[in-house]
C-alpha cells in the first residue's frame, strides 16, 4: 500500500470518527439537511474521505442520501426507537447467559464499582451526566463481552444508536436514575446468584423501562407490539415491566 493510499485510508477512519460522533451527540441534529460540498466545508476534510465516511455511515443508518449528493442525517422516530430495542433485547439477553458462566469474581467487583461511579455522577449535574456514560457502557458491556467480537461489535452499534434517543428523551433525573439505579442492582445480584433467567428479565426489563421512557415521549398511545413479541420471546419474565 502506498504512503498516499495509507494517508487516504488514516483520513477515512478520522472524518468517519468525527461525523459519527457529531451525528451521535447531536451536534449534527437527526433530521437536517446538508449537502456534501457543506459538510466538507464545514467539518474542514477533502471530498473523497468524507464520501467513503458518507458511505460508512449510511451502512449503519444514520445517514440518508438523497440525489445531487444530498445528505440526510437520520430522525429519531418512534418505529426506529421500537426495533432498536427489539434488537438490543434479543441480542444482549443470549450475549448475557453466554457471558454469566464466563464472569468472575474480579467481574463482579469492576460491576460494583461502576454502579458506585454511576450513582456518584448520577448527581451532579451536566458535567457529571457527561461523565456517566463511560461506567454505563462499561457496566453494560462486562455482561455481553463473552459473547464473542461480532455480537460486542453489534451490541456496541445499537449501544450507540439508543444514545441519540437517550440524549433527547431519556434525561437522567433523581427519581428515574434510582429506577435505573435498581435496574442494574438486580441485573448484577442476578449474575453473581448465577441465575440466568434472572438475569435475562433484569437486563430485559432495564431495557423496556428506557425503551418506555423514549417512546411515551414520540408517542404514549404507540403500542409496542414487536418490542412486546420480543420480550415474551426471550425473557417472559419481564413482561412486567410493561406495565
Amino acid at each position: 500500500m502506498s504512503d498516499v493510499t495509507s494517508r487516504t485510508g488514516d483520513n477515512v477512519v478520522q472524518v468517519h470518527e468525527q461525523l459519527r460522533t457529531a451525528i451521535l451527540s447531536g451536534d449534527v441534529r437527526p433530521g437536517a439537511k446538508t449537502s456534501q460540498a457543506e459538510l466538507a466545508r464545514d467539518m474542514e476534510v477533502g471530498r473523497t474521505p468524507l464520501r467513503e465516511a458518507i458511505r460508512m455511515l449510511q451502512t449503519e443508518g444514520l445517514i440518508v442520501t438523497e440525489p445531487n449528493r444530498r445528505v440526510v442525517i437520520a430522525s429519531l422516530s418512534i418505529e426506529d426507537a421500537e426495533e432498536l430495542y427489539l434488537v438490543r433485547i434479543a441480542l444482549e439477553v443470549a450475549a448475557a447467559r453466554v457471558t454469566l458462566p464466563q464472569l468472575t469474581e474480579a467481574d463482579f467487583a469492576e460491576l460494583e464499582g461502576y454502579m458506585a461511579q454511576m450513582t456518584h455522577l448520577a448527581g451532579g449535574g451536566p458535567p457529571s451526566l457527561a461523565l456517566f456514560r463511560a461506567p454505563h457502557r462499561a457496566f453494560h458491556e462486562r455482561f455481553v463481552g463473552g459473547a464473542g467480537r461480532r455480537s460486542t461489535r453489534l451490541v456496541a452499534e445499537l449501544f450507540d444508536h439508543s444514545e441519540r434517543y437517550r440524549r433527547v428523551y431519556g434525561s437522567i433525573n433523581p427519581v428515574e436514575y434510582d429506577k435505573r439505579a435498581a435496574e442494574h442492582r438486580a441485573m448484577l445480584d442476578a449474575a453473581i446468584a448465577g441465575d440466568g433467567d434472572a438475569l435475562a428479565d433484569a437486563l430485559a426489563a432495564h431495557y423496556v423501562a428506557t425503551a418506555l421512557l423514549v417512546t411515551s415521549a414520540l408517542d404514549p398511545d404507540y403500542p409496542l407490539e414487536r418490542l412486546r413479541a420480543s420480550v415474551a420471546a426471550v425473557a417472559p419474565g419481564a413482561l412486567y415491566a410493561f406495565g
